[in-house]
């Protein structure tokens, strides 16, 4: 191990002996006390020395024995180490691309922020690479949150929409304005290859699948067809159920912008849940529902360009969450967000006992697909809230949760 203080944490004295790592709320800590020597050694914690160079270098400051060791561990367990060769293989082939990673840079940072083993943050970059992830519609959100996705380092990304690019399809970040006319999943991928830092190999929808492709550790649904939206259809998802592949929901209706339910087949409420929770508490629910998917299609539905912007951003974050080995906000529940206020309200999607997805029956119980397992995604397991959930470490002595 390299230790080094997270470097994505400014560093501030509140005094003589309490030094402070962070700004926010959110992640800043105080470490108290700190004596002059202490201060001065941990200048040297920037990943570019081993525990044996630092001892060396702690005795040459005259800090008693032991004491290098002791506040190592001691910043290591308070969540404020990195190491800079850490991560695995995986990281250490990432390393080597230097390009690539000078692109994912701002990404690591983030991330170790949010992961407490020194080394996470490289390895959770790294994992994002292997994993494949499927988009269903390419207009306004789903184009722009498939390109986030890979530039977010998300390794294999398949996009799928039919039809052509319509002038309304265009946006900052999406389709471009000269793929109007074009293919709208091709046009898509372009926008994905142009994202990724490490440029992914073409692929093309009439490619057989290979037997060694992995499937999907998730799917995100962003239909540009505004009903879709409000009111999901579960037949759409029922391949999806079927295989216990993870699934999110994104898109715009009317003015009003919808993110989630990320649904864990067997484990979370689902599409078929929403409708028929929506059927008890409105009995008209369902004659207006086909009443909205039988009649005319209106030939440009509203999708506000900020608030589809907003609900990309948005679902690639929760995507990221989830494919990170996390319990994302929108697990089980849908974020709305209407113009003009913008104040986004959350609200649960809870399983329902009608519903044969089964999530009611089964509670928290683990849910096996019929392929034998679910989805790998960066942790490598079931989409258990317990699993995915990762542990903050207990503090030592001295430390604590600061408010700025």
């Amino acid at each position: 191990m390299h230790p080094m203080v997270k470097p994505a944490l400014r560093r501030g004295w509140r005094d003589l002996n309490t030094v402070q790592f962070g700004m926010t709320p959110a992640h800043a800590l105080t470490l108290a006390p700190v004596d002059t020597a202490t201060g001065s050694f941990l200048e040297l914690l920037n990943g570019t020395r081993g525990p044996a160079l630092l001892r060396e270098a702690g005795h040459r400051m005259d800090l008693p024995e032991g004491h290098v060791d002791r506040v190592v561990e001691r910043l290591a367990r308070a969540g404020l180490l990195d190491d800079s060769r850490g991560g695995g293989p995986a990281a250490d082939a990432l390393r080597k691309k230097k390009e690539v990673l000078d692109r994912l840079r701002p990404d690591v940072a983030s991330l170790s922020l949010t992961t407490s083993e020194p080394g996470g943050a490289m390895r959770h970059l790294a994992a994002r690479g292997a994993l494949r992830v499927g988009v269903r519609g390419a207009g306004r959100v789903g184009a722009v949150l498939a390109g986030v996705l890979s530039g977010a380092g998300v390794g294999d990304i398949d996009v799928r929409d039919g039809g052509r690019v319509e002038p309304w399809d265009v946006a900052p970040g999406g389709l471009p304005a000269e793929s109007v006319g074009d293919r709208r999943d091709e046009s898509a991928r372009r926008v994905v290859r142009r994202a990724a830092p490490d440029r992914p190999s073409r692929r093309s929808p009439a490619t057989p699948p290979e037997e060694d492709v992995p499937g999907f550790s998730l799917v995100v649904l962003t239909p540009r067809n505004d009903v879709a939206v409000h009111a999901p259809d579960p037949a759409a998802a029922e391949p999806l159920m079927a295989s216990g592949t993870p699934h999110l929901y994104a898109g715009v209706v009317e003015g009003t912008g919808v993110v989630g339910p990320l649904v864990l087949p067997g484990e979370t409420g689902c599409a078929g849940c929403l409708h028929a929770d929506r059927t008890d508490r409105d009995p008209a629910w369902p004659r207006l529902v086909a009443q909205w998917r039988s009649g005319r299609q209106r030939r440009v539905p509203p999708c506000d360009l900020t608030l589809a912007t907003t609900v990309a951003g948005f679902a690639a974050a929760q995507a990221l969450a989830f494919l990170d080995g996390r319990t994302p906000s929108g697990t089980g529940a849908r974020w709305e967000v209407s113009l003009p206020g913008l104040c986004w309200q959350l609200r649960p999607v809870r399983a329902h006992p009608a519903c044969p997805c089964g999530a009611a029956g089964k509670g928290k119980q683990e849910h096996i697909p019929e392929d034998g397992g679910w989805r790998a995604t960066m942790a490598g397991q079931g989409p258990s809230a317990e699993a995915r959930h990762e542990a903050e470490p207990a503090r030592p002595a001295g430390t604590w949760r600061t408010h700025v």
